[in-house]
């Protein structure tokens, strides 16, 4: 950990800066860390529903597509406001809130009769989840100074990666031995199974978090004092600018584009990634599951080994760019290679760790395009934009399947869109 004196050389002496943040970091991360992997499974389990209830509810690819891409409108639509509650009931009601909400509606998935109520379920999702990530990357700042602040983020962040990793075979094998239990199907089982213990999250959301350091009763008045300092010492030294600043930065909307066309990769991967894989020959939901996991603990490891080099290196603009390329060619690759099925799914997962690797530098970039106030909004900015991808990728996906009877266009726009991401970021870091 880096010293606080880095940061606030009037901070206590007599108070261990590092062996204080490592109590932190334990007493906060694992908790938001297992909150956003709940939180992305039931956001992205309706990949493996759609093996089942595709067929049961007689639904179109477009009808899925559009539904499972519906989420980020309501997303985007309430992220604002849901973070601006942040501030007026506190990050600790707020956030438990959120994963309340969102596990009872990911939950009552299970009664989804037709495309309508599909779409309504899957839109309110987005409604009730919307400013759990940025709330989490909010509430980071009130316990950590910008020395720590990234790594602990990254850690949390991995949480994407680890929810396919478990998800995958998870969802697989419920669906799988759960269907006609009860009078039920195995994709109702996997929404009842997975959204419940968001809902206990919630619920232990009240007891673990405290709003901020002042008001954490595990810390002593001294630690307190500690951390508060920390984090008015280094906002201090912040020069503002404007918040319309952040609208008016031509870089901001360029870099908003970048992550459009990166997120698009990453959710139409996690969307679509068990219909690719059924469509290599696999039948066995448990055998889909597990392949369906290899792409993506594969890319958690890149991820954690390729930002260590970015930091390491002091470098971003390659370290997103070739990942970019790489899984533009990995995805190419299992279109080309779709007859032999082991090779194919060794190209989607170079594909899934080139996607998933370039997205968490983007914000390193972002952060070094605008200060103060005007990177509140830029950062509003390119994270709106960019979760709008969500709503595009999973839609165009499943038109162009219903338009050719094959995924393979869509598997080719995905790759497109990551050569397009690393000719922005060429573009935005020329000067650099």
């Amino acid at each position: 950990m880096a010293k606080l004196a880095d940061v606030n050389p009037a901070a206590d002496p007599t108070i261990d800066g590092a062996a204080l943040y490592r109590r932190i970091v334990w007493r906060l991360v694992p908790f938001l860390f297992l909150g956003y992997l709940c939180a992305y499974l039931d956001r992205v389990n309706v990949g493996f529903a759609k093996l089942q209830m595709a067929q049961d509810l007689a639904f179109s690819e477009t009808v899925y597509g559009l539904g499972a891409g519906i989420f980020f409108i309501g997303y985007f639509l309430f992220e604002v406001p849901s973070n601006l509650l942040l501030h007026r009931i506190g990050a600790r009601r707020c956030l438990a809130r959120i994963m309340i909400l969102w596990g009872l509606i990911s939950t009552a998935m299970s009664l989804v009769e037709d495309a309508r109520s599909f779409y309504i379920l899957r839109f309110l999702l987005g409604v009730a989840e919307a400013g759990f990530f940025p709330g989490v990357i909010l509430y980071l700042t009130y316990w950590f100074p910008a020395a720590l602040r990234g790594r602990v983020t990254a850690l949390f962040a991995t949480a994407v990666a680890v929810s396919s990793v478990v998800g995958a075979p998870l969802s697989g094998a419920i669906m799988a031995h759960f269907h006609g239990r009860a009078a039920m199907d195995g994709w109702q089982w996997l929404f009842i199974m997975e959204g419940l213990p968001s809902v206990a999250m919630g619920l232990l959301a009240l007891i673990v978090l405290d709003d901020t350091p002042a008001h954490a009763r595990w810390l002593t008045p001294a630690e307190r004092t500690f951390v508060t300092q920390a984090v008015a010492a280094e906002q201090s030294s912040v020069p503002h600018h404007g918040l319309l600043a952040g609208f008016r930065t031509p870089a901001v909307w360029g870099l908003a584009l970048v992550y459009f066309s990166f997120v698009l990769g990453l959710y139409g991967l996690n969307f679509w990634l068990p219909t690719m894989v059924k469509d290599l020959g696999y039948t066995d939901l448990v055998e889909i599951g597990l392949i369906s996991a290899i792409p993506f603990g594969a890319a958690g490891v890149v991820m954690v080994l390729v930002a260590r080099s970015a930091d390491l290196r002091n470098e971003r603009r390659w370290h997103m760019v070739i990942p970019a390329l790489l899984g533009a060619t990995g995805l190419v690759g299992s279109v080309c290679l779709a007859d032999h099925p082991v090779w194919a799914i060794a190209a989607l997962t170079l594909g899934t760790c080139g996607v998933l690797t370039a997205i968490p530098l983007t914000w390193s970039i972002a952060t070094a395009l605008v200060g103060g106030s005007a990177a509140a909004a830029g950062i509003a900015i390119i994270n709106s934009v960019g979760n709008l991808a969500g709503f595009v990728g999973p839609y165009a996906i499943g038109w162009l399947k219903d338009l050719t009877g094959t995924i393979e266009p869509g598997v080719l726009v995905i790759a497109l869109f990551q050569g397009l991401g690393a000719a922005g970021v060429i573009a935005l870091t020329k000067k650099s």
